[in-house]
């Protein structure tokens, strides 16, 4: 299929009523987008208590073709009790993420057995009953408690304590094999780990940096405000490895002058080399310096190590920076200039920037360059992670992590008059390791896919089938559900946001904390997930318990704990009152005041990695195509890169002629971590060459479970791989559930 010369516009036009004739029509898919729910996809923002379709400021219509996607899939027909004796476990392991998300909602509990080949259902007392034993049978720093981005502050919050008073402190979340480089990068330059900004700072500034990210296909509302940049005559400039189309021009369906003749989005586009960052943001922060660009006051007066800094960058090579980067001085000059000539910056990144070995060292440079011209500190500029999952901030904040900070650790003790375990929580990927080498017998998930994100795919499949129990709470089928199985796998079904019987909040990535309704369950059978995690509670820690959890089924009174509990969430408490959405204290950085020990920002130096290579490898980034979120694939097609399937690489044409490969020929994919066959080796002129690009989480077969040492967030980017042809063969028919078993 050929690519779009614009994203958006009318193709989005067209899937909304797509969208519509799948769900019983565009009235009924509307009502459900007006809800006065936080949107179940990316963490910009729409939707809360002045309803679906709104932003943040008020902005009507809001929507984005993830929002349409995420609520399509939950307005599904139910999966029926037939479904469980058609499909084996074995047949479950051809289906595509595709094909597993298309089943339809899961409706009942059910269970695999070691040795059986199917699932079979089973009451809800029977599950909780089989997870309460194993749990109190089990010492507790032998489990391991995984939560998703998509779950409310409220589940987070709730589960995170059980699992406390329980006695682990192997509490973990998604956020680990995503944004956790953001967190601890900017923690350790800022004092706080989240957005310094709000919309309205986005709405104002002249110049914005995106860096390592694609809104276009990921979060696309984001591009409203990016075609708003360029419309006051700000600049735009984009630094990614690939050619986006959607980054080139984008139709914004709401907006009649974009719809009729797109919107020019990036005013200057940068191609570094997968793995180049680092010495490519040194880089400009070296030519911003020599240009006497620099903000040497706010230097002096709000920063530490400023000095040390720009020593470091003036001592570094010009033809190191421009080998490792990919880029040439020239062009990196001409990025300095722009950036020197603007008042408001703000710069934001996404997973092209944590998925690295040195992820947290990307985000360093990053915040070292908005410091280094005193970016930081003021209204209308700033650091923007742009983060994925609808509240993977807010599960952060509350406490989802395996060492409470030491605020909220004090608080809770306090509180509940207890003594919270103190031994060393385990992060996703430490958990994945133990749990391989037999030291956790039982896991539990509130939500996600942790089978489908994590690195090393055979390795993940072996570590979770060496756990005696692990527990799914979803929606949803995923691939966890087909290969990510224990000796007893249990499968939860969940209500989704707009479903549940009460509110709950969620947390935005601008540091706002929103409400959310609830609303009619659509299928008889899931249950709320707070209600869930407070009855298995009181089963498995009983009256000795120092929380009432019968009382904690009702989530208002869980905000009076988050409120007591969390800094900066005092107005929680009483939000069922005053209906009023509220930004956390603390995170929005309008002054060059810092929450660090000082108070001033710190500026890091860094070592510039050799950029990978190897004979006849090549360096691979893993994707998310334009039909998908996270793991979670709605659509095989990859409208915005031309791709009609999902089991290609794609390859720069003279890299393509260098492997003396045709267009489509079958290749072999393979590294030391694994490999991949049979794919389509396709030529894509829009990377850059020496570097090639596949689906996640296909792919993660071949991702090594290398990660950043500080924050444990694995490299699924600059992975390198080798490629050969090999002899074409029959692929085998895909089995695709039928309408009679997805739907009840």
């Amino acid at each position: 299929m050929k690519a779009p010369r614009s994203a958006g516009g009318w193709h989005a036009i067209r899937y909304t009523w797509k969208k519509a004739r799948e769900v019983g029509g565009f009235l009924k898919l509307f009502r459900a987008l007006r809800s006065k729910n936080a949107c179940k996809t990316c963490a910009l923002g729409m939707g809360g208590q002045r309803g679906g379709m709104v932003n943040e400021k008020g902005h009507f219509p809001e929507v984005c073709k993830k929002s349409l996607q995420a609520m399509a899939a939950d307005m599904q027909g139910g999966i029926t009790s037939e479904f469980w004796s058609t499909y084996s476990v074995e047949q479950l392991k051809k289906f595509s993420p595709y094909d597993l998300e298309h089943c339809g909602r899961l409706t009942e509990p059910v269970l695999l057995s070691a040795g059986s080949q199917y699932y079979r259902p089973l009451s809800w007392e029977e599950a909780l009953s089989r997870i309460t034993d194993k749990l109190k049978a089990t010492p507790p720093d032998e489990t391991f408690w995984y939560f998703s981005g998509r779950s409310s502050n409220e589940a987070g919050f709730l589960l995170q304590l059980f699992a406390r008073l329980y006695g682990t402190n192997n509490v973990n979340n998604c956020s680990y094999y995503c944004h956790q480089a953001s967190g601890v990068g900017l923690q350790s330059s800022i004092g706080s780990g989240t957005a310094t900004v709000v919309l309205d700072d986005l709405d104002q500034t002249d110049l914005v940096f995106l860096i390592g990210g694609n809104p276009a296909s990921n979060h696309p509302r984001l591009m409203t405000s990016l075609m708003k940049v360029r419309r006051r005559r700000g600049r735009v400039i984009v630094i990614n490895p690939v050619v986006e189309t959607g980054l080139v021009n984008f139709r914004i369906p709401s907006d009649v002058r974009s719809l009729l003749f797109g919107s020019s989005i990036a005013s200057t586009y940068i191609q570094p080399h997968i793995g180049g960052d680092l010495a490519l943001l040194t880089g400009i922060a070296k030519a911003v310096d020599a240009l006497g660009m620099a903000d040497q006051e706010f230097l002096r007066q709000h920063c530490d190590g400023g000095a040390e800094y720009l020593a470091h960058v003036r001592a570094i090579e010009w033809s190191s920076i421009v080998e490792k980067s990919g880029v040439e001085r020239e062009a990196i000059e001409t990025i300095a200039r722009i950036y020197g000539a603007s008042r408001n910056t703000i710069f934001a990144w996404a997973m092209g920037i944590t998925h690295h070995e040195h992820g947290v060292e990307n985000v360093q440079a990053i915040a070292n360059l908005a410091l280094l011209r005193g970016m930081v500190g003021k209204p209308h500029a700033g650091l923007m992670p742009i983060r994925g999952h609808s509240n993977v901030q807010g599960i952060g904040s509350v406490g989802v992590t395996p060492k409470l900070k030491d605020e909220v650790f004090r608080r809770l003790q306090e509180d509940l008059g207890v003594a919270l375990p103190t031994s060393p929580g385990l992060d996703t990927l430490g958990c994945m390791a133990a749990a391989d080498e037999q030291r956790l017998r039982v896991g539990f998930c509130l939500g996600g896919n942790l089978f489908g994100s994590n690195p090393d795919a055979d390795f993940a499949r072996s570590a979770l089938s060496k756990l005696e129990l692990v527990a799914y709470m979803n929606t949803s089928l995923n691939t966890g559900h087909a290969h990510g199985l224990a000796q007893e796998t249990i499968i939860l079904p969940v209500l989704a946001r707009d479903e549940e019987p009460y509110r709950t909040t969620q947390e935005s990535m601008f540091n706002l904390v929103r409400l959310s309704d609830g609303g009619i369950a659509r299928h008889v059978g899931p249950r709320g997930e707070v209600h869930v995690i407070s009855e298995l509670a009181e089963r498995v820690l009983g009256n000795a318990s120092p929380v009432n959890w019968p009382a904690m089924k009702e989530p208002a009174n869980i905000r009076k704990r988050i409120a007591a509990a969390i800094p900066g969430f005092a107005k929680i408490g009483q939000i069922d009152e005053t209906k009023e959405e509220f930004h956390i204290e603390g995170r929005t950085l309008h002054r060059p005041h810092f929450p660090t020990a000082s108070g001033r920002a710190q500026l890091h130096r860094h070592h510039l990695p050799p950029l990978k290579s190897g004979a006849g490898q090549y360096r691979l980034m893993t994707v998310r195509s334009e039909g998908q979120f996270n793991t979670v694939v709605y659509e095989i097609e990859d409208l915005y890169r031309g791709q009609e399937r999902r089991d290609v690489i794609l390859i720069h044409p003279d890299d393509l002629r260098a492997l003396e490969l045709q267009h489509d020929q079958p290749v072999c994919v393979w590294n030391e971590v694994g490999t991949l066959q049979p794919l389509l080796a396709r030529e894509f002129p829009k990377i850059k060459p020496g570097n090639v690009l596949m689906y996640y989480p296909e792919s993660n077969v071949l991702v090594p479970r290398s990660a950043d040492p500080k924050s444990k967030t694995p490299a699924f980017k600059n992975v390198l791989v080798h490629i050969a042809p090999i002899v074409a063969k029959n692929r085998p028919t895909r089995i695709t559930p039928t309408a009679a078993t997805r739907h009840g």
